[in-house]
């Protein structure tokens, strides 16, 4: 196949590139020497097919062919996240990637890892065979995302891969300009490592969160370091130790100044004191407008106002810290898709060792994204964080439902203040607060509300903490009209900005950006309901029943799916009267059809079957009896950022009854 003239060009640029790094154009002299040494003057003429034959045999050729990168999404383009090839290549990284040289880079290896004991009774990986169980490290820093590739769990697992982290500033003016020292000193963001763990199942875990402080480099007079790094556990392990990562960090290029150890430590030590001091005042803030709502009523000491929380790290922050407007790009387009993907993502409630209730921990933001698994407080907080994004008035609630279980959920306010919208951040479903007033006449009949919350004891956002102190905390009677002193008291903004505002921590990340879904939602479709479609032949035919599929009756079915998401999404039902013509004509006069359809999200065919067949009305299909039974299924995944999805599967069946 001819390749374009624009590629010949390209790929020719990249040859010269190379041959002028790897200096082969001494090495292709002395292989021509050698050559007319060896002619003890016969006076042979030597061809161009003689040298390239001669530097073939020589591994020349292989050893440019090697370091060139013929692909397009990569040749010529800067490079952020590459796989160390070997020790052949020397220490250096100008030969592992193509980089800006108009800016400063932070070159994080991690070059394995080591005493990860509770893996020790873990299997050997066999090469071909798939890997029961695998880590996969997660890399966070001033805006940027990173993540290895999958590595089976081991006592020393085979860590090797290189993170190229740009050092740019944020100041306006100076963004495209090269940070030099002084500018990196000043930069506080912490590199944040999550370790995850995924079993044989597909069952996500969250082994390690951790802070790196990469600032130390600037001391090395060769600009480049090694360090061990000991990666902690979470929750009530924060404080065992899970394994050590072997880390190489070096900058690109290299600074022509050099920092003294006492001047990076006295910048650390400045900045640890400074926040110590912030979140010491708001502590003594926090103490005496405690006391000022304690004194307001005597049953506000039971109400659920929840001024800080434990982060998976076992550190307690302000709850306000936790939440920051966050922007989807254009990977979500309206508040309530947001609303949708957020209700994707795995609920879970963590349990304390031997059990008991359940552990509360607020988890930041990176790590919840990586796991894609959290509890109630993790699912609204990533919520409030986007719909601040899209510009709403949106909070956080913290409250019981009507069991009386501490729930969180998000809050919108109209402009007007006037409408009070609900968010229930674990199914994406809303609820307009309409307000009851005790002191009306008695109705004939009161609607109960539709909402599942019974109490609310505050609210909050990134910037404002309302506590309730209303006569009653019941959600039915609270009136929403926060800026009232006499029914909400709130925390002076100012403080809560001090101490939760861009920048005024370190070690308290904003938000990270969502990554783009890298599902390819047909193929799995596809493959999906080829494996349903199996388990349902072995099922039938271990009760003795033949499998006869209609794929017209099947492809049919695709229009009611997309409606179903849709309906999720907008919380409107769109017309079906499309999708009930094309089942008239598709099941004749006299038979009969049934469907059901049913929403996952996971994408493993044995689980969603299992759980089709403890519904009646799926069981009764797949085990549909009668005369010209004809089976259908169709599967529809909705691919969402985060890799997250919506998985819909309906089976459905025609038959003619025989009575």
């Amino acid at each position: 196949m001819a390749l374009p003239q624009e590629k010949i060009a390209e790929l020719k640029q990249i040859i010269h590139s190379q041959v002028s790094q790897m200096d082969i154009q001494n090495q292709i002299r002395n292989v021509v020497s050698n050559m007319i040494n060896g002619q003890n003057g016969h006076g042979d003429v030597l061809t161009e097919a003689d040298v390239i034959n001669q530097l073939r045999q020589g591994g020349v050729v292989d050893e440019v062919m090697r370091h060139i990168q013929v692909d397009g999404a990569h040749s010529l383009k800067p490079a952020t996240h590459f796989a160390d090839m070997g020790n052949n290549t020397g220490p250096g990284i100008a030969k592992k990637a193509n980089i800006d040289p108009s800016r400063r880079h932070l070159y994080f290896n991690v070059q394995g890892g080591k005493a990860f004991l509770e893996h020790l009774n873990e299997p050997d990986a066999i090469p071909g065979q798939k890997v029961s169980a695998y880590f996969t490290l997660h890399i966070y820093f001033r805006n940027q995302r990173f993540k290895s590739r999958p590595v089976a769990c081991a006592v020393e697992p085979e860590f090797d891969e290189g993170f190229l982290l740009e050092l740019h500033k944020e100041e306006a003016g100076d963004a495209g300009k090269m940070a030099d020292i002084p500018a990196l000193l000043s930069m506080c963001g912490p590199v944040h490592l999550v370790l995850i763990k995924t079993d044989s199942s597909g069952e996500t875990s969250l082994l390690s969160s951790q802070f790196f402080e990469w600032r130390p480099l600037l001391t090395s007079r060769q600009g480049n370091m090694k360090t061990s790094l000991e990666m902690l556990g979470t929750g009530n392990e924060a404080r065992v130790p899970v394994g050590v990562l072997e880390i190489q960090l070096e900058l690109f290029p290299k600074p022509g100044q050099v920092l003294e150890e006492n001047v990076v430590r006295a910048q650390l030590d400045l900045e640890r004191s400074r926040q110590a001091d912030r979140e010491r005042l708001f502590l003594v803030y926090a103490k005496q407008w405690w006391k000022e709502f304690l004194q307001i009523r005597d049953t506000h000491q039971d109400r659920l106002v929840k001024m800080f929380a434990q982060d998976e790290n076992g550190v307690k922050r302000p709850v306000s810290s936790y939440v920051k407007p966050l922007r989807a790009g254009r990977l979500l387009d309206t508040p309530r898709e947001a609303a949708r993907f957020v209700s994707l993502m795995h609920h879970e409630k963590l349990q304390s060792l031997g059990g008991g209730d359940k552990v509360e921990q607020w988890t930041n933001a990176h790590a919840f994204l990586c796991r894609n698994r959290g509890d109630c407080e993790d699912h609204a907080v990533l919520l409030c964080s986007l719909l601040l994004g899209f510009g709403l008035d949106a909070y956080i609630c913290v409250g019981t439902k009507v069991k009386g279980s501490v729930h969180v959920w998000v809050m919108t306010v109209a402009a007007d203040g006037r409408l009070i919208t609900f968010w229930e951040s674990l199914n994406g479903h809303r609820y307009v607060h309409e307000p009851i007033n005790p002191n009306a006449p008695p109705m004939a009949k009161i609607q109960r509300p539709k909402y599942p919350y019974k109490t609310i004891g505050c609210i909050f956002n990134h910037q404002s903490f309302y506590a309730n102190s209303q006569a009653s905390d019941s959600v039915d009677v609270c009136q929403f009209d926060i800026h009232n002193e006499a029914h909400w008291k709130s925390m002076s903004s100012d403080a809560i900005v001090s101490v939760c505002g861009l920048g005024s921590t370190s070690s308290w990340p904003v938000p990270p950006p969502l990554s783009p879904s890298t599902l390819d939602p047909h193929l799995l479709s596809n493959d999906l309901e080829q494996q349903l479609k199996i388990l349902v032949i072995e099922h039938r035919r271990d009760q003795g029943l033949t499998s006869s599929w209609d794929d017209q009756l099947s492809y049919i079915l695709t229009p009611a799916l997309a409606a179903y998401e849709t309906e999720r999404i907008t919380g409107i039902t769109p017309g079906n009267e499309e999708f009930q013509d094309a089942v008239r004509l598709a099941v004749p006069e006299g038979q009969t059809f049934k469907g059901y359809p049913i929403q996952f999200t996971h994408r493993n065919a044995r689980k969603a079957f299992t759980t089709c067949l403890r519904a009646p009305v799926c069981e009764e299909i797949i085990n549909c009896r009668g005369d010209q039974v004809r089976l259908a299924v169709r599967v529809r995944v909705f691919p969402y950022p985060e890799s997250t999805c919506a998985t819909w599967i309906m089976f459905a069946c025609k038959y003619k009854s025989v009575l």
